[in-house]
């Protein structure tokens, strides 16, 4: 059984061809969105060593990476649609790295909290409640892409804020 597809969008690209392109390879959450199941969840585990890097670096330090990470987002997950020529392709997991990140804006750092800011993240994110699913279909490109996971990160942050 192979966990990875043969090609990947309408453009047919190779998984060697999206590893060897350094934005792809970031698109696709440094390979993780390769995965030909659950390519959101698995590649929302790519988050895991940024958070790990910067969880206990500062509001200052993390609010200003968690931000560049989004930014610099919207360029990478637009130019991957473009060179997959399909918009939000599965494997684009940026996206979700980003709002992880945002999940877990200002929440002390332990693994339950991680744990928890995963889950309240992928409940959003799958089931797409108003006003996500509305944007997600409405707003197009790489802002698009980023925007319904930033803001499925700032509903699940609001709710773990709650639990902590």
């Amino acid at each position: 059984m192979n966990i990875f597809r043969d090609h990947y969008g309408k453009s047919q690209l190779s998984k060697t061809q999206i590893l060897k392109d350094p934005t792809m390879f970031m698109a696709f959450g440094f390979g993780t969105g390769l995965s030909r199941y659950m390519p959101g969840t698995i590649g929302t585990l790519a988050a895991i060593p940024l958070y790990l890097l910067i969880a206990e670096s500062g509001l200052i330090v993390y609010t200003f990476f968690t931000i560049s990470v989004t930014l610099i987002g919207i360029q990478i997950c637009d130019s991957a649609a473009h060179k997959l020529q399909v918009h939000d392709f599965g494997g684009i997991v940026w996206d979700e790295i980003a709002g992880l990140l945002i999940t877990l804006w200002m929440i002390p750092f332990s693994m339950q909290n991680f744990l928890i800011g995963f889950v309240l993240f992928r409940i959003f994110d799958i089931f797409k409640p108003w006003p996500i699913k509305w944007i997600d279909k409405q707003v197009h490109g790489g802002l698009g892409i980023m925007l319904d996971d930033v803001i499925a990160g700032i509903f699940a942050c609001l709710i773990l804020h709650l639990i902590v």
